[in-house]
């Protein structure tokens, strides 16, 4: 068969495969379908219970949502002040805040020296995992490394299938100790086999923490600032968890819930995160900066900069969707905590790279987006800028490859989706299984010779 015919082929067929289908869109408003698991106010449908992580962005008054400052809870805690806490004794926080989604407490000090400490000594991979898994199969997409070293895990786990939280917990702490070598190992791979550069594979070292060795092993001199290892452990701590409602997190959940293995669980996390509607929305953001400064004469400019974003508002300019990518989220309304918490230590950074014209161009943007928004929705409307809005900033900055961004995403949730699956595991043993209505008429089977 010849390429040509077989590309006429394809896509003959997947034209009749798109057209059975298609669903009629006014079918889900018909059958009361929770489109999203999303109630019609745009609340999330309650399907489960955790004490791991909440997400707060507004309160819901006689049916109605009514805006409100966001909020990130981890375990009770609110995010700012874990943060506050561990920066105003200048550590990273990191490490303490994956203590703190697995057991629940915050650490005392010598239960954290001991948890680094082991994370420490977890983090070198299986003998010949990174020449076998790594080397030997490079792959374009970091996630889709990460995906398969993951569950190629199982393969060298003596007890991969034994759900009891002794076991879950010890396949939690590797897998959080080992993501980052994996990730970087991973790019090392890509970058070696598919962009003809030079291959560096340097182990990590047990004193660091997760952001030190994640620059340590991703950089050819294995040099960084402590500016820089601060605000990637911000980064790392602010994605570490965002309530079981989110579309990995729940994947967790739901995959946990069939009794299946660690490895099968959380591969599915890191499929579900590499979604773009999921985990790569802050390259959107770049790329939408970058369509902005090629189309103003003046980063100061803040008449053209507004004109600009009412031309992506209505259709007119960079992807035509009309949406400011970084700008809005599904809970939070008045404000993200993330993005602010990542704000301020984004401008420490832009002052050590003498980058602060562009951190104002990033502020404008955020800004006037806010009225630019108004003007088209109304006064009424609300809209704040999300963490993805600053941290593709953040990790341009810091000089970290792009297709590097969800996978340090990745690197930060898994504590989060840990936690969840020992979670769903101790407390809820019932398999989910929600509904599908069939709207598909009773036909009767025709023999082949009579089709």
């Amino acid at each position: 068969m010849s390429e040509e015919f077989y590309v006429a082929l394809i896509n003959k067929m997947a034209e009749a495969v798109e057209k059975t289908n298609r669903i009629p869109s006014d079918y889900y408003g018909m059958y009361n379908v929770k489109r999203g698991l999303r109630n019609e106010n745009g609340t999330g449908v309650l399907v489960g219970l955790t004490q791991v992580g909440s997400v707060h962005g507004y309160v819901v008054d006689a049916g109605e949502i009514v805006p409100d400052e966001g909020a990130l809870i981890y375990r009770g805690m609110d995010l700012k002040d874990v943060v506050q806490g561990f920066q105003k004794e200048k550590r990273h926080g990191f490490e303490e805040v994956c203590y703190l989604l697995l057991f629940g407490e915050l650490p005392t000090q010598s239960q954290l020296d001991e948890f680094k400490k082991l994370l420490g000594e977890l983090r070198v991979l299986p003998k010949s995992f990174t020449e076998n898994m790594i080397l030997k199969n490079p792959s374009k997409d970091i996630m889709n490394k990460l995906q398969r070293s993951i569950l190629v895990s199982y393969s060298y786990d003596n007890n991969p299938d034994d759900i009891s939280v002794k076991n879950l917990l010890r396949q939690s702490l590797e897998l959080i100790a080992r993501f980052p070598t994996i990730v970087a190992y991973g790019y090392q791979a890509k970058r070696h086999y598919h962009d003809n550069k030079s291959l560096f594979i340097h182990s990590p070292v047990p004193e660091l923490g997760t952001a030190e060795n994640l620059l340590y092993m991703i950089r050819p001199d294995n040099k960084y600032t402590e500016k820089e290892a601060e605000l990637l452990d911000l980064s790392l701590v602010i994605h570490a968890e965002h309530g079981g409602g989110n579309n990995s997190a729940f994947a967790t959940h739901v995959v946990s819930s069939t009794g299946t293995d660690t490895y099968s669980a959380i591969a599915t996390a890191v499929g579900s995160l590499k979604g773009p509607k999921h985990g790569g929305a802050n390259l959107k953001v770049l790329n939408m900066i970058d369509n902005i400064k090629e189309n103003i004469s003046s980063w100061s400019d803040k008449v053209e900069i507004k004109d600009y974003l009412r031309k992506i508002l209505r259709k007119d300019a960079f992807d035509n969707t009309g949406l400011i990518y970084g700008m809005g989220h599904a809970v939070y309304t008045l404000s993200d905590p993330r993005a602010v918490l990542l704000k301020g230590k984004a401008y420490e950074l832009a002052v050590e790279k003498g980058r602060e014209e562009e951190f104002a161009l990033y502020e404008n943007i955020e800004n006037l987006s806010i009225e630019a928004f108004k003007e088209l929705k109304g006064p009424d409307a609300v809209i704040c800028a999300n963490v993805d809005f600053y941290s593709g900033f953040v990790y341009d900055m810091l000089n970290i490859p792009h297709e590097l961004y969800t996978p340090l995403f990745a690197t930060a949730r898994v504590c989060g989706w840990c936690a969840h699956r020992i979670e769903q595991v101790v407390s809820d043993n019932k398999i989910m299984r929600p509904a599908y209505k069939s709207v598909m008429d009773m036909r009767e089977y025709v023999e082949l010779a009579k089709r």
